[in-house]
């Protein structure tokens, strides 16, 4: 883009709300006190005033650990969790005659279960490291002075005062102060997408004084002294001062560069290293999220501490019972059990100390029945949480093809919460919409242009009952061609046509406005191809549409910007330059943007666009000839869902001008805190008097299949706010377009909008209007909550604006506003703000104390998304910092759909499955053991060998909780999304509720029972070998070990729905390994393998007897189980149950009607279990559907 020289106005003429430049007394006062004391000695990084200051070098590292601190940190990090250091400590014991089992045979599962732990935390900070050592190591052209030219260095060698040369798409190595760039206007373009996700590009410009610092020779010979802030998170502030050959130079965030983003539209700049490594803003803002843990985990610690209780109580229970026999081995003086020789014996069973021996034996049965705490559980359930993430993450029905995007799970300790979301809070613009913004229709002079029907208008329709015989949706009409960010059709304006219209002159005018007042640069990708980057969405589409009625931008500098434009004289396009005075930059508090521009007539003009409640009390007397009939359009157009804008303008007096301009110039350099309210006050004096040419309507369309996902989520049971900062109406028409409102579900408005508040607003009076507005609030709270109560049968929707959301989140209205909303099947809060979003979500999750999730796509919707339970971002246009705050990333908003109804209720069950699952196959042996704890008088000797205990947990029953953890599915996606009401299982938490738990404890406990008495009453008495020999201690253990292992993998395959090849290779796979097993252990000498010496293949497997009771004990292990379900399923079925009933009938045209009866009477009984706000919407959403019908 070419750029012309113009020495003769100033850079700070220009960006009026942008630079600063102070005069040679001014200095910024906070210099030189606490938190302001950084001094860089640019180019002199060698200097020894410079080395005495210590600062960081450039070196950033993002890990966690390092070579030295990973042992110790992540052992740490191991034993913070209680299960971990009871192993720990049980290890320790097991040294000492104490333990009931060799030392080796408990330290290799913990060293196996911590080990793999570890080394996963490794492998991922490893990566972490590798991508650091990539960013140190990248190349930057580093100023010599010795040889008067730049060479090239890597990033982490940069240190605080080096000159640098940063080239075109180039990062930025530190944070830097601009000096100069290849524009002679010292100017240069910025994408900031790594800091806040803005995917828009920034103008910098350089100060002047060092603009003439534009080459190496030139360098050679610059010094100067920055003082400025300390390192710190703030990237959109900078106070600094710039000494430079005698004089100070107030610095501004318009001349510093951030490391990590990147230049732009601009071949090279020269800068200086201002903070370096960890005292740049984007690493002072890399901070580790909020910590958030599911509820499952939080329950899952709890009963790990009911665990330990239990552990303890049988420990207590069995050293009771020892201490009374080991005190009854001693009577009158004769020991009773003398075949134990109690006189030759330890303290450990010493009759003449049972105290002491009951308190021992304590200690050792807390080891021996440890077995009780699963000490695999954590592990096995990162794994299925990580691989769980995975098939998320490859699922190819939430991949966006468009912007070649796939669902990300960013971490994988949420994936069972998404079955459990109770409430979604979600933002409008970019979430439930494109953010891609259409300019559609306009008004000018009065007069409507633009045809079609939006969505919001079509819905609208539809809602009162209007036959659509006007016009078809936008998008079916007729056009030659189309462009992004412009959708406009209206004969009467397109092809030139616009110059016979009567009100031509206005038409001109008007467009000439969006064709300049903006701050969007044109780049040239071709014959008559233009791109344009802008701030905002919004900005491009007007551009757009004033190039496309004929008037292109297509070149601009900082003091000019130039048009083609169609002659209405002549009929040909001609050239126009307008040279560019200010830009008075749009803000959210001014809500409004102005340029001065003088055309090539020499008339001086301000040219104005904004908020039409901005725009309207700023018109003058002559310039509101139109303004009734816009505000009209205005209201129409929102009542259409569009975003609607006023655009003015105002011919200036050249001596008016003139006076302002000084006073501004004057305000815009000063340092005073009170600056930015003295250039506020000056722009409102200059941008008044305005004339009224009309307005813009911009859409924003709806993201496809929006409706049928909101629709589908309302069937789940799941509430749904919608936070924006959209007016009421637009809100409103919006909710129906997308099924957030219904038909048939009654409004409640809350609002401040009253004759009475707004009486007292005219008065003035703060506290009068703060106490009117609170008791008003008070009111229609109360009004609403007597009307919900009344009719409860019917559905609501609460729509409450943001200034009236203040009033209602005071404390003393809080619980009952709380009340109000939850009672409500959608909520939709208008004029939002990004601190009342967060508020909000707060509130809701506190107050309901259920699962929330937040779901947005800017940096608006950061703090929502980190207060929930579940953050989800979306990769839309508004950039990546929403993704980057969140734990979950979609495309589009319909994804989560399925993210929640498929993947959600999958890993909500998995999970939930696996962890009680773990805790049956734990009891089921641990109080096998304690069983024969009290057949042998509480001894302390197990019944297993050592390796069969350490092995219980890690080879033979931990694959197959894991392939049910990440495999199983109780129906198939279709069907999850097909019966949406199925997602409730994991709203009301009935897979993981404390009788759930329980019941399956008591499996585990029943189970134990079942297999001990059998096995022990089948194989001790008979003779257990063709030679008559009968079953010692070794193959007792053997044979109870071996229905043990059969029993929980058994059940383990009754309680999978869906079975993979993998499964079947885990669950079989595992019993025969424990087989396996026992061959090669016990070929081992005798002298380690101890009891297991060829017990299987001499004493068991040729016994007909084993066989028999394994099949036997088995069975009976599972007829409990079996009883249940079969009970279960025939009398109250749970929703998945149904299901799974009704796709294996046959399919028949003639069954299809007692189908669908079955189906209507379950979901019926299903819906009178569910909570009455969650029956009512359901209710509702089926006779919405059969009126559509």
């Amino acid at each position: 883009m070419a750029r012309i020289r113009k020495r003769s106005i100033q850079l700070s003429k220009l960006c009026s709300f942008a630079c600063c430049r102070s005069s040679s007394q001014d200095e910024h006062a906070q210099i030189g006190q606490k938190g302001y004391s950084r001094v860089v000695y640019c180019n002199e990084p060698d200097s020894q005033e410079q080395i005495r200051l210590r600062y960081r070098g450039n070196y950033v590292s993002t890990t966690k650990y390092t070579a030295v601190n990973f042992l110790p940190k992540s052992l740490f990090e191991q034993f913070r969790r209680v299960a971990n250091i009871y192993f720990l400590v049980v290890a320790c014991v097991s040294f000492s005659p104490l333990a009931p089992y060799s030392a080796p045979s408990i330290i290799l599962p913990l060293v196996v279960v911590i080990g793999a732990t570890m080394a996963k935390e490794g492998v991922e900070d490893w990566r972490r490291n590798l991508q650091d050592i990539e960013a140190n190591n990248r190349k930057v052209e580093v100023y010599d002075k010795s040889s008067c030219s730049f060479r090239q260095t890597k990033w982490k060698d940069l240190r605080v005062g080096d000159l640098v040369k940063v080239c075109k798409d180039e990062y930025f190595p530190a944070d830097l102060l601009l000096l100069s760039s290849s524009y002679e206007d010292v100017v240069c373009y910025v994408e900031t997408m790594n800091l806040d996700g803005e995917t828009n590009l920034k103008l910098k410009h350089a100060l002047n004084v060092t603009s003439f610092y534009s080459s190496a020779e030139s360098l050679k010979e610059f010094r100067a002294v920055i003082k400025c802030e300390d390192p710190n998170e703030h990237l959109y502030s900078f106070i600094g001062t710039l000494y430079f050959d005698c004089q100070q130079y107030s610095l501004s965030p318009q001349q510093i560069l951030l490391r990590d983003s990147k230049l732009k539209n601009t071949e090279y700049i020269f800068g200086v290293v201002i903070f370096t490594g960890h005292d740049t803003k984007v690493m002072q803002n890399a901070t580790d999220p909020p910590s958030k843990r599911t509820k499952i985990e939080r329950r899952m610690d709890r009963i790990i501490y009911v665990l330990f209780s239990t552990l303890i109580l049988v420990s207590f229970i069995g050293s009771l019972f020892f201490g009374i026999e080991t005190n009854n081995d001693l009577s009158g003086g004769n020991y009773t059990r003398w075949y134990l020789r109690p006189d030759k014996t330890t303290v450990f069973f010493d009759p003449r100390r049972p105290a002491v021996a009951a308190f021992l034996h304590c200690l050792t049965g807390l080891m021996l029945y440890g077995y009780l705490i699963p000490i695999s559980l954590y592990v096995s359930i990162e794994i299925c949480k990580v691989l769980q993430s995975i098939f998320i993450n490859q699922d190819q029905a939430m991949y966006d093809e468009v912007m070649d995007r796939p669902a990300h799970a960013r971490t994988s300790n949420l994936n069972e919460e998404l079955g459990q979301v109770h409430t979604i809070l979600s933002d409008k613009t970019g979430t439930l919409t494109c953010n891609s913004m259409e300019f559609v229709k306009c008004s000018i002079a009065g007069t409507l242009y633009g045809r079609g029907m939006t969505e919001v208008e079509i819905a609208l329709a539809r809602k009162r009952g209007e036959q659509l015989t006007e016009q078809a949706p936008i998008d079916a009409s007729e056009s030659k061609k189309s462009f992004k960010g412009f959708n406009f059709r209206d004969e009467h304006i397109m092809d030139g046509k616009w110059v016979s219209e009567p009100q031509r002159d206005v038409i001109q005018k008007f467009f000439r406005v969006l064709a300049t007042c903006h701050t969007a640069v044109p780049e040239v990708m071709g014959p008559d191809e233009i791109m344009y980057e802008a701030e905002s969405p919004d900005e491009a589409a007007f551009v757009i549409a004033a190039r496309e009625v004929g008037f292109e931008f297509f070149a601009r500098n900082q003091t000019s910007i130039k048009l083609r434009e169609l002659d209405p004289t002549s009929g040909i396009r001609v050239d126009r330059v307008y040279e560019l005075l200010h830009v008075l930059e749009f803000s959210s508090a001014r809500k409004r943007m102005s340029v001065i521009v003088k055309n090539p007539e020499n008339q001086l003009l301000l040219l104005a666009k904004g908020a039409d409640s901005v725009i309207f009390e700023r018109l003058s007397k002559e310039g509101r000839a139109y303004e009734e009939r816009t505000k009209e359009h205005i209201e129409k157009y929102s009542e259409a869902g569009l975003r609607t804008m006023a655009v003015a303008y105002r011919e200036l007096d050249n001596d008016e001008y003139k006076t302002w301009e000084q006073e501004f110039l004057k305000a815009k350099t000063s340092v005073s805190a009170d600056r930015d309210v003295l250039m506020d006050e000056l722009a409102c004096q200059i941008e008044r008097d305005l004339i009224l040419l009309g307005a813009t309507a911009v859409e924003d369309k709806l993201q496809k299949g929006v409706p049928g996902c909101i629709d589908k989520l309302a069937r789940a049971g799941i509430g749904i706010w919608v936070l924006t900062g959209d007016k009421r109406g637009t809100a409103i028409n919006i909710g129906y377009a997308c099924s957030l409102l219904r038909h048939g579900m009654k409004q409640i408005v809350i609002t401040l909008e009253l004759p009475e508040i707004l009486a007292q607003e005219k008065e003035g009076d703060k506290e009068a209007i703060a106490e009117a507005s609170l008791n008003s609030i008070k009111l229609q709270i109360l009004k609403a909550k007597s009307q919900v109560t009344e009719e409860s049968s019917t559905e609501f929707g609460l729509i409450i604006d943001g200034k009236s959301l203040t009033y209602a989140m005071d404390k003393n209205l809080v619980n009952s506003f709380m009340d109000l909303a939850m009672r409500c099947a959608t909520v939709i809060c208008c004029r939002s703000s990004p601190k009342q979003k967060a508020v909000i979500t707060r509130l809701v999750k506190s107050v309901t104390g259920r699962t929330t999730l937040a779901i947005g796509d800017g940096a608006n919707d950061v703090g929502m998304l980190q207060e929930a339970d579940i953050g989800v971002g979306i990769s839309g246009v508004e950039g990546m910092q929403a993704v980057m705050a969140s734990d979950f990333a979609i495309a589009q908003f319909r994804f989560l759909e399925r993210l929640l109804l498929v993947h959600g209720h999958w890993c909500y069950r998995r999970i939930s499955m696996m962890i009680c699952y773990f805790f049956y196959k734990n009891i089921t042996f641990g109080f096998t053991l304690f069983w024969f704890e009290a057949y042998t008088y509480f001894s302390g000797q197990p019944a297993y060998n050592d390796w069969y205990m350490s092995c219980y947990n890690v080879f033979f029953t931990s694959l197959p909780v894991i392939a049910l953890g990440v495999f199983d599915q109780d129906v198939s996606a279709r069907l999850c999304l097909k019966h949406p009401l199925l997602y409730q299982e994991g709203v009301r938490n009935i897979l993981f509720n404390w009788p759930r738990i329980l019941g399956w404890m008591f499996n585990g406990l029943l189970s134990s029972i079942i297999i001990y008495f059998l096995t022990t009453n089948s194989i001790t008495g008979p003779a257990f070998r063709k030679d008559g020999q009968v079953a010692d201690y070794s193959v007792l253990g053997v044979t109870m070990y071996t229905c043990v292992v059969w029993t929980v993998n058994c059940q383990m395959a009754l309680s999978i729905n869906y079975f993979t090849w993998i499964q079947h290779l885990f669950i079989w796979g595992s019993i025969a390994f424990w087989y396996i097993f026992l061959v090669v252990y016990g070929s081992i000498p005798p002298t380690l393998s101890t009891t297991a010496y060829k017990v299987l293949v001499e004493a068991c497997a040729p016994s007909i007897l084993y066989w028999l009771t394994t099949l036997l004990v088995v069975i009976a292990a599972l007829l409990p189980l079996l009883s249940y379900r079969a009970f279960q399923i025939r009398f109250q079925p749970m929703e998945h149950d149904r299901i799974q009933i009704q796709r294996r009938r046959p399919e028949s045209t003639e069954y299809d009607a007692t189908q669908r009866r079955l189906s209507e009477s379950s979901e019926a009984r299903t819906s009178s279990e569910l909570p009455s706000e969650v029956r009512i919407r359901i209710d509702n959403l089926k006779a919405s559907s059969k009126r559509k019908n």
